[in-house]
């Protein structure tokens, strides 16, 4: 299939280079260690004609190794979709938003020296490094209140970048307006999201007894790897838990349990939903993206040696990280949580989050639960504690921002404080 190549010129004090889309653009790589490089692409807000008047959000991908440049540009949030259609609920027409292909290896993103990140501080670091060459760029975005929006793996890393940002902010290591963070289906407690999974799928009649009685029977294999501290067994048992789960529900769609399956299709092991619904966003983004932006290097929509290289640390928790995140910093952090998403179910965010240990736990643990409603239609339901919110989404998987665009408006206009 053909696809229509759009270029436009950034305006609106943007640099003034050609890109794809419909908006006001601009990218780059910027080089975080020797030789390691992370891309990024900033469509400016629709919004107003200054584009200064409103916040700069920052959207990371999971996996770890999925693209936000690619996937979550075009299949969730980005101003057009895959088709290269407009999408009337893209964040662009709210806010300026800033895609990175994080941690390096990601699709854009490349290290010359094959040295990947391997422990999420790491990758925390490297993404301080960026921010402090992005600004470096574009000065006027250090007064604009950033918040950083995330996908599943995405969230665990976001959880550590906005805690070394606040450090690097207080140590003045880095001059940024940041403001908050919205955790989106967020791989914060893997224990909790994988001992979540045999009850959900019991509760909702996706197995029976028997099948429900193997599945909890396999999960204490996870368990006992993670309280062994016996990461990389913790992170093989995970998958092959996975590989089971699939077998007795006949393929449940592990990113919204309500897709209907193919029979007898075969599935690979889940780390990040590389699917390609429509035409292919690697042939897109190989082809006319990369023409538009003038990219030598070649992109890829995930990452098998990013994920590998993060293998050890892929089943670690970051509730402490959270903490601290909490205890010591005001910023706004917002978790949200599709109810159709077995991932990361919702029973098991919960579950992690009535155990959190910080300044407003006594005030999390009596406050009261109370509908989350846009354009007069109950999307989910919202939980705040001091600077924490909750948000479980109703008719939503994995992916709210496109599985209920409402509800995620809504979500946005609370962290952000209405895009102030």
């Amino acid at each position: 299939m053909m696809l229509l190549i759009i270029l436009v010129c950034c305006l609106c004090g943007a640099s003034g280079k050609t890109g794809f889309g419909p908006t006001d653009q601009d990218w780059g790589f910027e080089e975080i260690r020797n030789g390691s490089y992370l891309f990024w692409w900033l469509h400016y807000t629709t919004a107003t004609a200054n584009y200064l008047e409103r916040p700069l959000i920052i959207w990371l991908q999971g996996g770890p190794g999925g693209s936000s440049t690619g996937y979550g540009n075009f299949i969730e949030i980005g101003p057009w979709d895959q088709n290269l259609e407009v999408r009337n609920t893209s964040w662009v027409n709210y806010a300026n938003i800033l895609f990175v292909d994080n941690p390096v290896g990601t699709g854009f993103s490349y290290t010359d020296t094959y040295e990947y990140a391997t422990t999420n501080e790491q990758v925390a670091e490297d993404f301080v490094e960026f921010l402090k060459g992005f600004y470096n760029r574009l000065p006027k975005f250090e007064d604009v209140p950033l918040y950083i929006f995330c996908e599943s793996y995405g969230g665990k890393m976001t959880v550590e970048i906005a805690l070394k940002l606040s450090q690097e902010i207080k140590a003045a290591g880095i001059r940024s307006n940041f403001k908050g963070v919205g955790l989106g289906d967020s791989w914060i407690s893997p224990l909790d999201s994988v001992l979540s999974w045999a009850p959900y799928l019991y509760n909702l009649g996706f197995v029976d007894t028997q099948g429900y009685n193997y599945l909890t029977d396999y999960s204490q294999n996870v368990k006992n790897a993670i309280e062994l501290e016996d990461w990389g067994e913790a992170t093989n048992s995970y998958q092959i838990y996975q590989t089971l789960i699939e077998s007795f529900t006949l393929g449940v769609d592990f990113y919204n349990v309500l897709t209907k399956v193919e029979a007898y299709a075969v599935k690979r092991p889940v780390n990040v939903k590389v699917t390609d619904p429509g035409p292919s966003i690697t042939e897109l983004m190989n082809g006319p993206v990369k023409e538009a932006l003038n990219i030598s290097g070649d992109w890829g929509i995930y990452s098998s040696l990013v994920f590998y290289s993060l293998q050890e640390d892929f089943m670690k928790p970051v509730t402490d990280v959270l903490e601290q995140l909490l205890n010591e910093t005001d910023i706004k952090v917002g978790i949200y949580n599709g109810q159709l998403d077995l991932i990361v179910p919702t029973p098991g965010t919960i579950n992690w989050m009535d155990k959190l240990n910080f300044k407003d736990a006594e005030s999390w643990k009596n406050s009261i639960s109370y509908g989350l409603v846009e354009d007069e239609i109950y999307e989910g339901i919202q939980r705040d504690a001091g600077n924490l919110s909750f948000f479980w989404v109703f008719r939503s998987g994995h992916m709210v921002p496109s599985d209920n665009p409402k509800a995620m408006y809504h979500i946005l206009k609370e962290i952000t404080n209405n895009f102030t």
